[in-house]
């Protein structure tokens, strides 16, 4: 391989995982590349932004050991610089009887999670690898071992952070995994020192005490995808039942309600694939992820029109006239189609409805189509691949979700917005009930309406603000539990409300 093919090569790779990781077969499949590169017989020096490769030779009888360090320093408080360190004894060469003959010590950087993931998405120190071997003879069993300095500006010791090295899947469909066997650990202020016996590469795997006793991420997970699995059964059921049945809607509430409905069918589905196409391509990740991220967009702001119409018709107890109502909503929340193609829950249940005319929604100029289309055209690479850090151990979990901060603080602050309204309206309709004077019996009603609106305008998805301290573990459990069984809820509620409307007319508001 000649030097200027060597180099693109690298180069090559180099940029594609600047542009994110993948799976964990494109892991795989790059670290087989780059040993593919490396065991060429000829060598050159490389220098990128994620991978540095130095090639050092020198005659057998000459080598009295060798220090080095990384040119990817980093910057630490008052622009210190500190640099990642390998020291090779002298013992490196103990063996070799050849005299007189060249050698060849391969040194490797690597400062990125895409090389390296095994079935528990691992994480390392800083995402930094070092490696180090001989391309003539496999070394191990050193009498004194290698030493490897990883500078960090944590605060990390024996019990969260220990010495590991890559140990290669047996298969060709194996990733491989991180092991201890044969290295030491030592902590100094700003540094962990691995002592290693053989030549590989290394790294300093983490490992976060969890705040409890509790398998947090296998028991939510089963918990989530029952969850999910069950509203999304309770949402399909009664859209079908409205798209197939010949009786009309006739109101707005039960418009609007199907409008949630089908909200959280597609949020619930969206959800449940994100895990499962993690490991695919990164193209079908990012429109999982663009559609999970619409979704949940889309859920919010129905919630959010759940709340306006409450407020018109318990709050607001003069007729109010919005002309083409259920539209606006519908521009709101949905985002526009196209003209000749009405929005499902409207349209397909309210087929002869003449008094409502324009209650198809329109086309794509909703506020959630807009910021996300908007989004996945100008910074697709706001989507992809998301690795979420959990805390009972070194164990991770992968799905295709936001990777930037400021999507997800964007995100944050609307959901924040919606639910602050939504509790205040709530609020409002509790202090009016409670000011209602009822016949006996009427209390335990009121609990279980405030109940239903509890669940309708999505007010449970505040515990989200209660993740720290000791209502980290309640809360996630919580918010799992109650999140995940939302479409389940709605359900029942509006199944209960459609029975109850049976027996008389109800007159809309507004429209």
């Amino acid at each position: 391989m000649a030097p200027s093919e060597m180099v693109s090569n690298m180069d090559a790779l180099d940029k594609e995982l600047q542009q994110g990781c993948g799976s964990a077969l494109h892991a795989r499949r790059r670290s087989n590349q780059l040993e593919e590169i490396l065991a060429r017989p000829e060598k050159y020096n490389f220098t990128g932004s994620t991978i540095e490769i130095y090639v050092f030779k020198f005659m057998t009888e000459h080598f009295r050991g060798l220090n080095l360090s990384s040119r990817m320093d980093v910057k630490r408080g008052r622009g210190r610089r500190l640099r990642h360190a390998m020291n090779f004894p002298a013992e490196l060469m103990k063996g070799v009887w050849a005299r007189g003959v060249e050698q060849e010590l391969v040194c490797i950087y690597i400062h990125s999670p895409c090389f390296f993931q095994d079935a528990h998405n691992s994480s390392v120190l800083n995402n930094n690898v070092l490696g180090a071997f001989l391309p003539s003879r496999h070394v191990a069993g050193l009498s004194r071992p290698v030493e490897i300095q990883f500078w960090h500006d944590t605060v990390l010791d024996a019990s969260n952070a220990t010495c590991v090295f890559w140990q290669p899947g047996a298969g060709a469909d194996s990733t491989g995994s991180w092991s201890r066997e044969g290295c030491k650990t030592t902590h100094r202020e700003g540094t962990v020192i691995c002592h290693c016996n053989h030549l590989t590469y290394f790294a300093v795997l983490l490992v976060h005490s969890p705040p409890s006793s509790f398998p947090l991420l296998p028991s939510l997970t089963h918990i989530t995808t029952i969850g999910c699995s069950l509203s999304a059964a309770a949402t399909l059921s009664p859209l079908l039942l409205c798209c197939f049945s010949r009786q009309r809607l006739m109101d707005n509430t039960t418009r609007i309600h199907m409008h949630l409905l089908a909200a959280l069918l597609l949020l619930n589905c969206s959800f449940l694939l994100s895990p499962l196409l993690a490991a695919s391509a990164k193209g079908l990740c990012q429109i999982t992820a663009t559609l999970l991220h619409a979704s949940l967009l889309y859920t919010l702001a129905w919630m959010a029109a759940e709340a306006f119409h409450l407020l018109l018709l318990l709050i607001k107890v003069y007729n109010v006239y919005i002309q083409h109502y259920l539209l606006k909503l519908c521009l709101f929340a949905w985002g526009k189609w196209a003209p000749a193609q009405p929005c499902l829950p409207t349209s397909a249940c309210s087929t002869a409805a003449p008094a409502w005319p324009h209650t198809a929604c329109p086309g794509p100029a909703g506020l959630p189509t807009l910021a996300v289309v908007a989004v996945f055209v100008f910074k697709r690479d706001t989507y992809g691949y998301h690795t979420i850090r959990t805390s009972e151990g070194y164990r991770n979990a992968t799905m295709c979700w936001l990777t930037s901060l400021q999507a997800y603080y964007a995100t944050f602050s609307y959901a924040g917005l919606i639910l602050l309204f939504n509790m205040l309206v709530l609020g409002r309709v509790m202090m009016i009930l409670r000011r209602i004077h009822r016949q006996k019996g009427q209390a335990r009603k009121d609990c279980m309406t405030v109940l239903g609106l509890t669940c309708l305008l999505g007010t449970t998805w505040g515990l989200v603000f209660f993740s720290f301290g000791v209502f980290f573990v309640p809360q996630l459990y919580l918010f799992t539990i109650l999140n995940s069984l939302q479409g389940l809820f709605v359900c029942i509620w509006y199944i209960t409300v459609h029975r109850r409307s049976k027996s008389g007319s109800v007159s809309n508001t507004s429209r």
